[in-house]
């Protein structure tokens, strides 16, 4: 099966993976919901075989974990919440997530290496975040809620609360997602409200959701030279991604971080 991946590796961190899947470009006049076949959630394609489509998404995610050559993969039921799973269980091609949570952190231990924490998205933002010895990592689901709630800042408070670790020595990269240019809210005022006043351009009527994240991972005490932007909007590239902006019926692409173990070939093929 063919797959698009966008590799990244943060500058000075051995031992931290992450990979940010494309998708497959559709067939002229084609919609989103037609590329189904490589998307990594089950009901996102609007397939009238419900079945068949579990199938072809457990496949996906099989293909995706063999690419990157991992042992598993672990992800949550998303809900566009606040909420982020502290070293959680390996559910390797689950058909439905047992736990809602946003946000995935683990840290380095045999049984966690190779194990790829895996968000899903198609206009909402990924982040990934690693501590600077390649210790401990954390992945992040934020739309426009997880912005308007402020999680990448609660979520690097906890990460750093719980394994007691200073911001200062993470580094963090925001993926593929809705740019400045196509996230619009015509309904500012009782979406946002004032206090978002200058993420805000009145005269496109959108949200600089990138700026806004980095602003917030900033808050959370990481220093701005290790905040990274991965700049491809979603919505302008929708032939290279899923965005539910463009298509309501799309697919979700998945951004994974992962620890590597010891001796692990660090290429990637795209």
């Amino acid at each position: 099966m063919a797959l698009r991946l966008l590799p990244f590796r943060f500058p000075g961190i051995a031992g931290v993976g992450c990979a940010f899947q494309m998708a497959l470009p559709a067939r002229p006049g084609a919609s989103q919901a037609e590329r189904g076949n490589i998307s990594l959630e089950a009901g996102s394609g609007g397939a009238a075989d419900v079945e068949a489509e579990v199938a072809r998404v457990m496949a996906n995610r099989a293909a995706l974990r063999d690419e990157l050559g991992l042992r598993g993969l672990v992800e949550a039921r998303q809900v566009h919440g606040v909420v982020t799973l502290f070293e959680p269980e390996t559910q390797e091609l689950c058909r439905v997530p047992g736990r809602e949570a946003d946000g995935l952190a683990a840290s380095r231990a045999p049984e966690r290496e190779m194990t790829g924490l895996m968000i899903k998205t198609a206009d909402c933002q990924p982040v990934l975040v690693a501590h600077k010895d390649g210790s401990h990592i954390m992945a992040l689901h934020s739309g426009w809620k997880g912005n308007r709630r402020g999680y990448p800042r609660l979520a690097v408070e906890e990460f750093c609360e719980h394994y007691r670790l200073p911001a200062r020595e993470l580094s963090a990269v925001r993926g593929p997602s809705l740019g400045p240019g196509r996230a619009e809210f015509t309904r500012f005022r009782q979406e946002w409200g004032e206090d978002f006043a200058a993420f805000f351009d009145t005269r496109t009527m959108c949200m600089d959701l990138w700026r806004l994240t980095r602003e917030q991972l900033r808050r959370a005490g990481i220093p701005h030279e290790r905040i990274y932007g991965i700049d491809l909007c979603t919505r302008s590239l929708a032939r290279d991604f899923f965005s539910y902006r463009a298509d309501r019926g799309c697919g979700r692409q998945a951004s994974l971080i992962w620890l590597e173990g010891t001796g692990t070939d660090q290429t990637i093929n795209i």
